[in-house]
Parts: structure tokens; sequence; C-alpha cells
């Protein structure tokens, strides 16, 4: 069965059931979902390293790069761009960049903010940009989706999103479905593209 990189980095956790319903999406789209996260760095208004922490998936491998058969990379806004522990994965890449391993791999890209305009556009928008110069195949949500019609909360044609506000941990039924969807087209495109490259 396919593995399909489900990476992400979350401070307080709204990322991580993201990133979990995508998983989830993955899995119900045909393929294994890899769940794998990256370390915390330093906190630059503190003279102390942010603490690793015991539970949770592990930390993301070349390897993981190399065997995937596509990704889904998701990560809180910071200003309107990915979080600094992800970005700091990201741009350690280069020899994956060099060798190809992520060429013609499709991809998504997920967030969550803490308020309704918190930057979700730009985030997505500029998480892909690293994965396209790695010669991935974009992957959005079409508006097929009736979620994106509806929803009141978090959900683009970018990526799935979630808006945490006073509900930080809990996703809405349309951010639900949305990441659901994000994950189950992201496994069937993956399924398609090895088919093609094998005949």
């Amino acid at each position: 069965m396919a593995d399909i990189l489900v990476l992400y980095y979350s401070r307080h956790g709204s990322t991580a059931k993201l990133a979990q319903a995508i998983a989830r999406g993955v899995e119900s789209g045909g393929c294994s979902a890899r769940v794998r996260t990256v370390p915390p760095i330093r906190d630059y208004q503190s003279n102390e390293m942010q603490t690793v922490p015991d539970d949770g998936p592990p930390f993301v491998s070349v390897k993981d790069l190399q065997e995937c058969a596509g990704m889904a990379l998701g990560s809180p806004t910071r200003f309107g761009n990915m979080a600094a522990p992800l970005k700091a994965f990201i741009d350690s890449t280069s020899d994956s960049w060099l060798k190809g391993h992520l060429i013609d791999k499709p991809c998504c890209v997920f967030t969550s903010t803490s308020s309704m305009h918190g930057g979700q556009e730009t985030t997505l928008l500029s998480m892909m940009l690293p994965l396209l110069h790695h010669g991935m195949v974009a992957c959005g949500l079409p508006y097929s989706e009736p979620g994106l019609h509806e929803t009141a909360t978090g959900g683009t044609p970018y990526g799935a999103t979630h808006v945490a506000g006073e509900h930080a941990n809990t996703l809405s039924q349309h951010e639900n479905e949305l990441a659901l969807a994000q994950g189950k087209r992201l496994a069937q495109l993956a399924l398609k593209l090895s088919q093609e490259s094998s005949q």
C-alpha cells in the first residue's frame, strides 16, 4: 500500500487535529498515512531550548520523503506564513531536492489560525512554494465539495483549514469534512499518478 506523508508542526494541538482528519481521509482513499512531525526550535526570547514532547508521532526523516507517494504539509500560521520549526525542516531538504525524491508526487497543504482572518490563505500559498520547487503536483480542494460553499469556519480551495478561536482542539463539522476530503483526494491522486508512471 502506498504511503502518504502527513507532515505537520503543531504548538497547541489544533493543526494536529487537522492532520489526524487528513490521515483518516488518506486511508479512506486507499493509501496508508505516515504521520510525522518536526522538533520545536529555540524560543528566541529566552535562553532555554523548547522541550521535545515525549508522545505523539515520530520526527520526520529524509527516508520519509524518499518513500512517500505524496505529502500533506501542515502548520499553524505565524504572521501569515508557516511556523519556523516546519520551515527549518523544509530548508534542510536540499539533498532530497537534488536527488528528486519528491518530483511528480502530489501534495496538499493545511493550516490553523486562532482567528477567522489570521492569514490562512497566505500561509497555505507560501507553504506550496517549496513543494513546487521540489517538483510536486499541488492538490487543492475543488468547489464540488459542498462544505466549501457552506462553511462559516475553516476551509479554502487552497487546502483544509481550522479556525481555532475558543475551540482550539475541536474541528467544526465542515472543517472535519473538508480535511477528510482533502486527504482522500490526495491519496486517490497519488494512486493515479503512480499507476500512470508504471505504465
